[in-house]
């Protein structure tokens, strides 16, 4: 080395050597994940905010704080029930997918764009499948958006409701999905100039029509 040089940091983990929120991502990802498991890829090329896509890579790897994993870290808590409907265990499977919240939700954003479908029971499958034939990649790349939306907002329920004592609202979250993914191609599509009251009405065209 030459000491006369200024000492740097570096990012070793990029090409760049400069860090990114992404490459941090993929670095602890990669010590989970399946470097087969295009299910990740695919969440990465998600339309979505970071925080939003880090929240949902949590749900699929099964590494958020629910019960059943504070429990399992040793943690007390003071039942290990779902804290919005006392059904079962509180799961990432339970909580994403069998709680009376989430199933709302998700059965309200399929009807809203006039799809109804048989919902996968496995986390990762129900990402995958969440695909429309009708629309191209680049156009189920935002579509995936509102998966990680929901997730994002699913999880922020259960956090509301212990924190906050808020009554669980399924139509808030869908609302607040809808909301993120009409946000993100208005200021990623300059072409893109539909109200978001358009957009709550129906979403499938103008989809098709700036993407």
């Amino acid at each position: 080395m030459n000491k006369e040089e200024p000492d740097l940091w570096l990012w070793v983990t990029d090409a760049s050597g400069e860090f990114s929120v992404k490459s941090s991502y993929k670095c602890l990802a990669n010590r989970d994940e399946d470097p087969l498991d295009g299910v990740f890829q695919q969440l990465w090329q998600s339309k979505a905010l970071s925080i939003t896509l880090s929240t949902s890579w949590r749900v699929l790897l099964d590494r958020l704080s629910t019960r059943t994993n504070l429990i399992r870290g040793g943690v007390e808590v003071t039942s290990p029930n779902c804290v919005m409907c006392q059904a079962s265990k509180e799961s990432a499977h339970h909580l994403f997918l069998e709680c009376f919240v989430a199933q709302r939700v998700w059965y309200q954003c399929l009807r809203w764009i006039g799809v109804l479908f048989v919902q996968h029971t496995d986390m990762k499958c129900h990402f995958e499948n969440f695909h429309l034939s009708f629309l191209t990649t680049k156009q189920n790349q935002v579509w995936k958006g509102m998966w990680t939306a929901i997730a994002k907002g699913i999880w922020e329920q259960r956090n509301d409701f212990i924190f906050k004592q808020w009554e669980p609202d399924a139509k808030k979250v869908l609302y607040l999905a809808q909301m993120k993914s009409w946000l993100w191609i208005k200021y990623r599509v300059r072409s893109f100039n539909y109200t978001f009251s358009d957009w709550i009405l129906n979403l499938v065209p103008y989809i098709e029509c700036y993407l």
